[in-house]
């Protein structure tokens, strides 16, 4: 059990340096989702399932379906400004 515990663990120590590093937004927001994903584990381990499930839907799912459309937004908002530039 302690190697389970020791290889979520470093998932998400990977994850969360890899946030830091990548350059692809895209990239970012699925080490996120890993991260919180290996957080919902590690609470079903340490036998709070109630956390975990809320981890896993607030985490992985709420939080990267927010940020995937936030980074949608911010795609279309900026093809925008530079098809405006472009015209001018």
């Amino acid at each position: 059990m302690t190697w389970v515990i020791a290889l979520m663990v470093i998932i998400m120590l990977a994850g969360a340096i890899t946030v830091l590093f990548v350059e692809s937004h895209v990239s970012a927001i699925a080490a996120t989702s890993a991260v919180s994903l290996a957080l919902s584990v590690l609470f079903v381990i340490l036998q709070a399932p109630d956390v975990a499930m809320t981890e896993a839907v607030v985490g992985s799912g709420l939080s990267t379906v927010i940020l995937a459309l936030a980074l949608f937004r911010i795609n279309k908002n900026h093809g925008k400004q530079q098809s405006e530039q472009n015209d001018a």
